[in-house]
């Protein structure tokens, strides 16, 4: 799996900006698991903890779906791998395998990739029924970076828990 990360441009418009930084950390969490067996990315690097790199994967699909085809496009559509809406459930990666992992969260990104280059404007709304309040597109963006940079830096601590790999 090759993946090609590009710095956000230095000078562009809000929506370019917001999706540049979004692409940007996609492509990090990608680089932070290139080159690993499954057994690799399914190992829980930091005891107690039980997270893991795929567990990361598997989870950042469910944040993708919820926030793009969940939210903002008001699909109907349950959670990947919890029939109870529990988010925690992907962090359990222990018998999932690189290519199943992958695949939901590549599937996740296009669908939110096409949800956002379809919409209107960063102004257009969707419903956010855990929090009862309706929200924008451009929240969505910008709470997806939170989400992609706070696990980023947990996977720089378990890439080099692994094989002592740092930076990217």
């Amino acid at each position: 799996m090759e993946t090609e990360r590009i710095g956000p441009p230095l000078l562009a418009g809000e929506r370019e900006t917001l999706r540049a930084f979004l692409y940007f950390h996609r492509a990090t969490l990608a680089l932070k698991c290139e080159g690993l067996t499954d057994e690799e990315l399914r190992r829980q690097s930091s005891p107690p903890s039980t997270l893991s790199l795929l567990g990361l994967v598997r989870h950042m699909a469910e944040v993708e779906r919820t926030w793009f085809r969940r939210v903002i496009n008001a699909e109907d559509v349950p959670l990947v791998w919890s029939a109870t809406g529990d988010f925690q459930e992907a962090y359990d990666a222990s018998a999932s395998s690189r290519s199943e992992a992958f695949e939901a969260w590549r599937r996740e990104v296009e669908h939110a990739r096409r949800i956002e280059r379809e919409a209107e404007s960063l102004d257009v709304t969707g419903h956010q029924a855990r929090w009862g309040e309706d929200v924008s597109l451009r929240l969505v963006m910008l709470h997806m970076m939170h989400e992609y940079a706070r696990h980023n830096g947990h996977a720089d601590f378990l890439r080099e828990a692994i094989d002592g790999t740092v930076g990217v």
